[in-house]
């Protein structure tokens, strides 16, 4: 049996509970859960192995790769610029970054950029890896290139590119690339153990990434036995040029080794954020609420950044969804705590959110990449949480 530690205020041990069955049940090998309300720790847990091929234990500082997980912070970076007044979400981006006026672009708002209505979830042509890592390249190519539909007429998850989108505003607007204003702007005020961009003598509280193979490849099966509700997305995995698959091969090569020294050190703000599951928590306890004498957002800065700007159904994803300005806001199969939460998930299953109603900041991390709907580790522990509030 695994030993889980850390502590949990009286009232919140279902969240324990959840946890531990995660390990027992549903295949964590080392995470972390926190949960902050109102401004104070009521959840802090960990257990498990952070490298399986050392056995090296899962301690209370150590780090994970939480990948879009990490949308949730840059969004905040682009929120607290807004408040500032250097930011106008609803002026043109070619207002902070001309060349983004090519291909008929000149008139799309940042705010779409954020919300995933610019349709500019693919490339024509990748870029190399090793360009794309160094940032400007990247981003005069998204600068050049067209968008995939007439922006602002429907929204799609803009996996990859987002981060360069974004992040490039943020760099024109404060002089700073997107990880160093989080690190400095946001991390630093709040004593955060959260990188976009990790230092090399981070390195050592790195957990190792597991990566579990599905039971079933769809993309083989077929067609007449694949689920009909199922059939147009397969069908979208099957085919190169689909926006499905377009959208997460941007680099040339396609895949991108997230274990990688040159990737985890570069600034990748839609997808290489590393930190803890205490972070995570914290940073969005901050945005609702005062967090040791920090808060970040102003409420009418909070109002406005979760917003709903998009919904329905998604044109790379191929099934609803919602977005704030940056924000997941919760679905039937991302609930969160309630229909005030706003937060963002990553791949295989990490989750940070907050939510205003409960006073809540949430963040689970782990290192056991799952992902798909049988992955229930991160919704068990939201349920969980439900009761305890309820």
């Amino acid at each position: 049996m695994t030993v889980i530690n850390g502590e949990v205020a009286a009232g919140f041990e279902p969240v324990r509970d959840a946890f531990a069955a995660n390990f027992a049940e549903r295949e964590d090998i080392g995470a972390a859960v926190c949960v902050y309300q109102d401004g104070r720790p009521v959840v802090d847990l960990w257990a498990g192995v952070a490298d399986p091929d050392t056995g090296r234990p899962w301690e209370r500082d150590t780090l994970q790769l939480v990948y879009s997980a990490t949308k949730g912070a840059s969004a905040t970076a682009a929120h607290l610029l807004a408040q500032r007044g250097e930011l106008d979400l609803d002026a043109p981006v070619a207002e902070y970054w001309p060349e983004f006026a090519a291909n008929g672009k000149a008139e799309i708002p940042v705010r779409w950029l954020l919300s995933h209505q610019a349709g500019l979830v693919a490339l024509d042509r990748p870029v190399p890896l090793d360009e794309a890592l160094a940032w400007h390249p990247m981003a005069a190519a998204l600068a050049a290139q067209r968008p995939q539909w007439a922006p602002g007429t429907a929204h799609g998850y803009h996996g990859r590119t987002w981060g360069w989108l974004v992040g490039e505003v943020i760099r024109r607007v404060s002089g700073r690339t997107p990880g160093r204003f989080f690190a400095e702007e946001i991390a630093e005020p709040l004593g955060l153990d959260f990188f976009i961009g990790l230092p090399a003598g981070e390195r050592n509280r790195l957990s190792r990434m597991v990566y579990r193979k599905p039971d079933v490849d769809l993309t083989t099966v077929p067609e007449e036995s694949i689920p009909e509700e199922l059939r147009d997305l397969v069908a979208a995995w099957r085919d190169p040029n689909s926006l499905s698959n377009r959208a997460y091969a941007i680099t040339d090569p396609a895949n991108i080794d997230f274990d990688s020294l040159e990737v985890q050190a570069a600034e990748l703000p839609s997808s290489n954020g590393i930190g803890t599951a205490h972070a995570l928590a914290r940073m969005y306890a901050s945005l609702i609420g005062e967090v040791d004498g920090v808060c970040l957002l102003a409420p009418e800065t909070l109002a406005s950044a979760t917003d709903e700007q998009a919904s329905g159904q998604d044109q790379v994803m191929l099934v609803p969804s919602r977005f704030s300005t940056g924000y997941m806001l919760p679905t039937e199969t991302i609930p969160m705590t309630g229909p005030s939460a706003f937060g963002h998930t990553g791949r295989g299953g990490s989750l940070g959110f907050a939510d205003p109603e409960h006073g809540i900041g949430f963040g689970y991390v782990m290192n056991h990449i799952i992902g798909g709907p049988d992955d229930i580790r991160a919704t068990a522990l939201a349920e969980a949480l439900r009761k305890s509030l309820a």
